[in-house]
């Protein structure tokens, strides 16, 4: 039974940690399994049909989703661009799981290593340094990427109940796809006539977790390698409108690396960052609070932990 509770732990490794993070970066074959068993799992749509309704639900969760990501994942868990509430922290770390995209604590220590070492050596996904493939999707086969490196996270860690969601990250994916048939299931019935039913919704719900993976996936490949550099820095990041808008604002990935700390990454008034409004909402309803909207001409810190305590790396901001 333990070690049944043990295979669903996503911290547990039978080797142990160290071991795994000694391993060579190179690609496991074990690992591409679930990648290809999910994006398989597209083709049940030929089986289960499909209905206006299931087709509006498979774009809605990806935005939903997609939200998830961009406003919890990456503004707040990775870079703290804003304040929020401990209960809240909580459900937002909850609700960034059901993007299928591992822990909030995993996503978060990865991206800030990505900041750190943009394109340098040590960036674990860089398509300058190791081709585009890799920076889409070859990196997440490796296994010395798997475990979640909590030395980068300590600022998050402290919190248990963040620790008990970034190991049991299948949980709430696994409630949400409960949850897509119950509805499925619920309006096939009350509306026969909409065509749809549980398994249907699922179908085109795991759709929607592809496309989405491949559209985050986008920002460390394309955002790398095509688009402007308003910005000189010392990485290839670059903006890209068609990025910025199925990301919801993560598209404009210069001025972001120019300004990681900053709340908003469209900073021009044509620079849509649907992500940015969402919080502004959300600020507006106090949920969150202290948004670093603008650049300043102080300087801002990107806080980077590379102990439990907090070690600041300073960026200097100025107005473009």
């Amino acid at each position: 039974m333990l070690n049944y509770f043990r295979f669903l732990d996503s911290d547990y490794f039978p080797s142990g940690v160290t071991a795994v993070l000694s391993k060579k970066t190179e690609c496991n074959l074990s690992r591409t399994l679930p990648f290809v068993v999910l994006h398989l799992s597209c083709l049940s749509v030929f089986l289960t049909g499909w209905s206006p309704f299931a087709l509006y639900l498979a774009i809605s969760l990806y935005f939903i989703r997609m939200f998830f990501v961009t406003g919890f994942y990456h503004r707040y868990f990775s870079h703290k661009t804003y304040k929020t509430s401990r209960v809240a922290q909580a459900i937002f770390a909850a609700l960034g799981t059901t993007a299928v995209q591992r822990g909030p604590l995993w996503w978060a220590a990865h991206h800030r290593v990505h900041h750190k070492l943009a394109d340098k050596e040590g960036d674990v996904h860089s398509p300058v340094r190791s081709g585009f493939l890799w920076s889409h999707i070859g990196w997440m086969t490796s296994d010395c990427y798997m475990p979640t490196d909590y030395s980068k996270v300590g600022d998050l860690v402290r919190y248990p109940e963040l620790h008990l969601i970034n190991r049991f990250d299948w949980f709430f994916p696994i409630l949400m796809g409960i949850a897509v048939y119950c509805l499925g299931e619920f309006v096939g019935k009350s509306h026969p006539d909409w065509h749809t039913n549980g398994w249907q919704c699922v179908s085109w719900g795991i759709v929607s977790t592809v496309v989405l993976f491949h559209a985050t996936a986008a920002i460390n490949s394309l955002a790398h390698t095509v688009g402007s550099q308003p910005y000189s820095l010392e990485d290839n990041s670059r903006n890209n409108f068609f990025l910025a808008l199925v990301t919801m604002g993560e598209g404009w990935h210069n001025n972001h690396h120019k300004y990681p700390t900053l709340v908003r990454q469209g900073l021009e008034w044509w620079q849509i960052d649907l992500t940015f409004y969402l919080l502004a909402a959300l600020a507006k309803l106090g949920v969150i609070w202290d948004l670093r909207c603008t650049p300043q001409s102080h300087t801002e810190t990107a806080v980077f932990e590379s102990q439990p305590g907090t070690r600041e790396i300073t960026v200097a901001n100025s107005a473009k």
